[in-house]
């Protein structure tokens, strides 16, 4: 994953812009904002989140305002506005999952890991968040981990424990 700081102006890669291209031939000519979800899930996942001169940027290639790229990366909580942790937990915060335990599930992340919501930890391994519906209310307190979106779920103490352990040791190896 590439590294971009909040101001740095971004110039993708010719292996990004390639990918950009195949994205874009997928829609109708001239109807390239079509494309603008994939293209940012793109950019994504080269840096880790979406800096504004990296959407500024997404805007230039695909011939749009910079404020449509905005409205979108800040519509859609998929998409990170701020550095985050190798793993990102996200744990749903919404009326099911609170009433099992969600809350007290995002009290001891926020203990264990040692930052509040939003922040990296020092070493970058991981970041947290409350999101909305997971859309697996039989099985809260539940949580997905980004980049690639696993699922765990009936959350205990122990088991977050147990997850950031061999998280930890995974990213070791």
């Amino acid at each position: 994953m590439l590294s971009v700081k909040h101001n740095e102006p971004v110039e993708f890669t010719e292996e990004t812009l390639s990918k950009f291209a195949e994205i874009v031939a997928r829609y109708p000519e001239g109807k390239q904002k079509s494309a603008l979800l994939p293209v940012l899930h793109e950019v994504q996942a080269t840096y880790g989140w979406l800096s504004a001169p990296a959407m500024d940027s997404v805007a230039a290639y695909l011939n749009i305002e910079p404020i449509e790229v905005y409205e979108v990366a800040t519509f859609y909580t998929m998409f990170f506005l701020q550095p985050q942790g190798k793993y990102a937990l996200e744990v749903c915060r919404t009326g099911p999952c609170c009433l099992v335990g969600a809350e007290r599930i995002m009290k001891h992340i926020e203990k264990r890991l040692g930052v509040k919501e939003g922040e990296v930890t020092p070493d970058g391994l991981f970041s947290w968040r409350g999101v909305e519906c997971l859309a697996a209310c039989g099985y809260g307190p539940v949580l997905q981990i980004g980049p690639e979106y696993t699922f765990y779920e009936n959350l205990t103490e122990e088991s977050v424990d147990k997850l950031i352990e061999e998280l930890t040791e995974k990213a070791k190896s």
